[in-house]
């Protein structure tokens, strides 16, 4: 704003002595000060406000003026509620150093006047940045964009002060305007923007965590009108720091042109993705069918430089299978499933956008497939340490994606173990289909399995109809709940510690804290109670398997 745009509203009670060349300055910030020496505090541009609490002779005009002029500052307005009147002394000062001066009446606060300013700068400085954000969107439309969800954001922070990040459902973030966001406060965010956007909250959603406030903005991708859980758990979202629950509605506006901005980007990248999509189904598809590994190989390196942008070839790779479900709806699993595992099995501490196009992944009904390439590090120790652990993965992906998951979604994962050869995809593919049947039969919201759990009996689990689960664990458990709930005899959880101790009686007693004799007493009340011989391994088994699928 103007310094002569102050004169224009009678109610700031502002009256000109001095300075009227000057008026057409720009003001950037207002101050108030009664310091000797604020320059500390100055930044060049602001209307300093005063009371004159400083003045205690007249010489000291001219060395306050003087550190107001050397700082920049746009003008001076000067109380009259102190001395009754504005000293000449200062009046003199500020016509030597050109010095814009206003005399404030004694009836008008400081604090009306820092309001209206403030108001009008960021109102102006909203302004100016729409345009930019303008002209960077018709950019965009015409061609590639000029830098991305970055660059929007390093406007929001030049332009308005305004720290901001855009994040994945999963909190990895895609752009940063300043610092980089802890990864617990990136999930706790993402799971706040997954909640609010299940409930169906107006946006922006408003959070406290860390000790700050966020402002969480939506970005949307899809058509309009289509069932939000076609892309809740892929989209992305902006989070500022800042409390929007008081923002004008000029910069709400504006905010929401950004998100606009980089949905518009976002789908740009899908667009974009549509070949290396079309390629990993292919590839897929050929290992599905039992291809010969000589095609799969050769149609493997004929799509190497989409499907491995800038790596070359990947000499080992691993094979993740996931299946989002909804309760309810006949809703496809498959293309919800596909878009999540192109962000989610991005290195969560990695930052940007485009590190999804390292990894192919296609879908088959319900279910997304996806290929992910491991480099070559030089020895096998190393090599294992950069693949993708079912355990990390669900540590990732469980605390946010639950929350958008919560009421009527499930997520579960299988991970295969890492193969060098186009020979062993089909086995890997397998693999981790078969881990992910195993993820499906445990309990939970997301739910992941790998390939090492595979080797276990676990494995047979999943594929035990519930019926047939039902009436075996009822068979041989309820008469010990039974007898549990009437003497308090705890003989359940007695026969899990026995079983885990691979039936050593001291071992088991130690662990109980119990003595030997009473722990013989209560197997032998098992053993009464359901007909079972607890030496014999057969019935050791039917327990074990018993207690797991209970």
């Amino acid at each position: 704003m103007r310094l002569r745009t102050l004169l224009d509203t009678d109610a700031l009670g502002l009256r000109l002595l001095g300075g009227e060349e000057e008026l057409d300055r720009t003001v950037r910030g207002v101050m108030t000060t009664d310091l000797r020496d604020p320059s500390r505090y100055l930044a060049g541009g602001e209307l300093v406000l005063t009371g004159l609490a400083w003045r205690r002779a007249p010489d000291d005009s001219e060395r306050f003026v003087r550190i107001l002029a050397s700082a920049g500052v746009a003008g001076l307005a000067a109380g009259e509620a102190e001395l009754g009147s504005v000293p000449e002394d200062l009046v003199l000062a500020c016509a030597r150093h050109r010095l814009p001066l206003f005399s404030v009446s004694e009836d008008v606060a400081f604090a009306s006047i820092t309001e209206h300013v403030v108001r009008q700068v960021s109102t102006e400085r909203a302004g100016d940045l729409a345009a930019v954000v303008d002209r960077h969107r018709r950019l965009m439309s015409s061609g590639p964009a000029g830098g991305g969800p970055d660059a929007v954001l390093d406007l929001l922070g030049s332009d308005l002060d305004l720290k901001a990040w855009v994040l994945s459902t999963t909190g990895r973030q895609i752009a940063v305007s300043s610092h980089p966001l802890p990864a617990e406060l990136r999930a706790e965010l993402a799971g706040e923007h997954l909640a609010a956007a299940r409930t169906a909250r107006p946006s922006p959603h408003r959070t406290f965590t860390g000790g700050r406030t966020y402002s969480l903005f939506p970005i949307r991708s899809g058509a309009d009108g289509a069932d939000p859980r076609t892309t809740l758990l892929s989209d992305w979202f902006l989070a500022v720091e800042a409390d929007a629950g008081d923002w004008p509605d000029e910069r709400l506006d504006l905010l929401q042109g950004v998100t606009q901005l980089i949905a518009v980007e976002r789908d740009r990248r899908d667009a974009a993705r549509t070949v290396r999509r079309r390629l990993a189904q292919e590839v897929l598809e050929l290992v599905q069918a039992g291809a010969p590994p000589a095609e799969v190989a050769a149609r493997l390196r004929v799509a190497a430089p989409v499907l491995l942008p800038g790596l070359g070839t990947a000499p080992h790779w691993q094979v993740v299978v996931a299946r989002v479900e909804w309760s309810g709806t006949d809703l496809p699993g498959g293309p919800v499933s596909q878009a999540l595992l192109e962000e989610a099995l991005v290195d969560p501490a990695a930052i940007g956008a485009e590190l999804g196009d390292r990894i192919a992944v296609a879908h088959n009904g319900d279910e997304a497939m996806a290929l992910v390439p491991l480099s070559a590090i030089g020895d096998t120790e190393s090599l294992h340490a950069a693949e993708l652990d079912a355990e990390g993965l669900l540590g990732a992906l469980r605390g946010p994606l639950t929350r958008g998951l919560d009421g009527d979604g499930r997520l579960t994962l299988g991970v295969s173990a890492s193969v060098h050869s186009a020979e062993a995809l089909r086995g890997a593919l397998e693999e981790a289909r078969h881990a992910r049947r195993v993820a499906a039969a445990r309990a939970g919201r997301v739910c992941v399995a790998g390939h090492e759990e595979l080797a276990s009996h676990v494995l047979l689990l999943p594929f035990v109809p519930d019926d047939v689960r039902r009436a075996f664990t009822a068979r041989l458990l309820d008469p010990l709940r039974v007898y549990d709930k009437r003497h308090r005899a705890e003989l359940i959880p007695t026969l899990e510690a026995f079983l885990e101790c691979d039936g050593s009686w001291t071992r088991c007693a130690t662990r109980l804290h119990l003595h030997v004799n009473t722990l013989r007493y209560r197997i032998g009340r098992i053993e009464q109670l359901t007909g079972r011989d607890l030496s014999r391994l057969e019935d050791k088994l039917d327990f074990f398997l018993a207690l797991r699928m209970s």
